[in-house]
C-alpha cells in the first residue's frame, strides 16, 4: 500500500503529480494553517506531510503535541528551517527534513540580480519607462553605483555565499567574507576572511547576507553595524528577514548613509514593511530566490524523496536531527 501523505499548500504541477502517483496524497491548493493541517493528517491517517513555513506554517513547541502519532516525517520544501523547532521535533521523535543544495544557484542569481538592480537604480528606470512615458519624464537619468571592481562583503560563506562570490568574481570584485570559521583555500578561492564581522564592514562597498537565522544572527544588521559600512554602500538580503532590524535599515536608506538596497526577504512575510516599497533606492522582490520551474520542481522532488525513504523504512536523506 502506498504511504499516506498530506500536501499542505499549492506546489508546482509536476510535484503534485508525483505525490499523487507515488503516494495516497491529500493535496491542498493553498497554504493551510497548522490546526487545519493536523486535522487533515488525522482524517487521512497520514504518515507524512509537506509544508514550507510561509503563511504561518510554523512547527514549534506550541503545536508539536498536536501532530498526530501516525505522522513519521514532516518535510519542509525549503532550505531554511527557522519555522521549525528542531529540538521539539526531536523530543517528540518526529523526523523533519529540508531541501538543501538545490536552491544554491538560483538564490545566488537572485542575490546578484538584487545587487545589480539596486546599485544601478534599475527599479527607478523600470518605473520611468513603464509608468511615466520614458526618459523624457526623467529630467536626466539618475546615476547609480558602479559594480565592477568594487569590494563585495559576504556574511555567511556556505554554498550560497560561495556561489555569490563566484558571480562577483565575474565582475572583477574583490571578495571579503565572515563566517563562524574560516573555509579551506579551495572554498575561499582567494576570498579574504575576517574573523570579526564588524571589522569587515568598513571595507565593504557591497554587503550581501547569506547566513542562517538563529539567536546569534538575529538583527545582526542594526544601527550599529550599518554605521560601520562606508557611506554610499549597497546592501543586499536574499537570506532571511530576521537578520535585519528593518527600522535601522530604513533610517540608513533615508539618511543617505546607504546608497541603495536590494531586498528579497522581510521580517513579516507574506506581509512586509511597505515603507521600503516607497523608497526609490530600494529594489524589492517577493522572496523569489528559488522561483524557477526547475528549482521549485527539484525542491518538491527532494522532499518527496525524503518522505519515500522514511516511509520505506530507510534513513532520511536530509534530516534536521540525527
Amino acid at each position: 500500500m502506498p504511504g499516506r501523505i498530506v500536501v499542505a499548500r499549492k506546489y508546482p504541477p509536476n510535484v503534485v503529480a508525483r505525490a499523487k502517483a507515488e503516494f495516497d496524497a491529500l493535496v491542498f491548493d493553498k497554504a493551510i494553517p497548522m490546526p487545519e493541517l493536523f486535522q487533515a493528517c488525522r482524517d487521512h491517517k497520514a504518515e507524512a506531510f509537506l509544508f514550507s513555513g510561509g503563511n504561518n506554517q510554523f512547527l514549534d513547541a506550541t503545536n508539536i503535541a498536536e501532530v498526530p502519532p501516525s505522522v513519521k516525517i514532516a518535510a519542509t520544501i525549503s532550505v531554511g528551517f527557522d519555522h521549525i523547532d528542531v529540538a521539539a521535533c526531536r523530543a517528540k521523535g518526529l523526523i523533519v527534513t529540508n531541501t538543501p543544495e538545490i536552491l544554491t544557484g538560483c538564490t545566488a542569481d537572485t542575490a546578484f540580480t538584487l545587487l545589480l538592480c539596486a546599485a544601478r537604480r534599475f527599479g527607478e528606470y523600470f518605473r520611468v519607462m513603464h509608468e511615466q512615458g520614458g526618459w523624457k519624464a526623467m529630467g536626466g537619468a539618475p546615476l547609480g553605483t558602479r559594480v565592477h571592481g568594487k569590494r563585495l562583503g559576504i556574511l555567511g560563506f556556505g554554498r550560497i555565499g560561495q556561489a555569490v562570490a563566484d558571480r562577483g568574481r565575474g565582475f572583477g570584485m574583490r571578495i571579503l567574507y565572515h563566517d563562524v570559521a574560516r573555509k579551506i583555500p579551495e572554498q575561499e578561492r582567494g576570498a579574504e576572511y575576517f574573523a570579526s564581522f564588524e571589522e569587515m564592514l568598513p571595507h565593504c562597498d557591497f554587503l550581501s547576507l547569506h547566513a542562517d537565522f538563529n539567536p546569534r544572527t538575529a538583527k545582526i544588521i542594526n544601527a550599529r553595524t550599518l554605521a560601520l559600512l562606508p557611506k554610499g554602500a549597497v546592501f543586499v538580503n536574499a537570506a532571511r528577514g530576521g537578520l535585519v532590524d528593518e527600522d535601522a535599515l530604513y533610517d540608513a536608506l533615508t539618511s543617505g548613509h546607504l546608497a541603495a538596497a536590494g531586498l528579497d526577504v522581510f521580517q513579516q512575510e507574506p506581509d512586509f514593511d511597505t515603507r521600503f516599497a516607497g523608497l526609490s533606492n530600494v529594489f524589492i522582490t517577493p522572496h523569489a530566490g528559488s522561483a524557477t520551474h526547475e528549482t521549485r520542481d527539484a525542491m518538491g522532488f527532494r522532499a518527496l524523496d525524503n518522505v519515500a525513504a522514511v516511509l520505506g523504512g530507510r534513513a532520511p536523506i536530509d534530516p534536521l536531527w540525527r
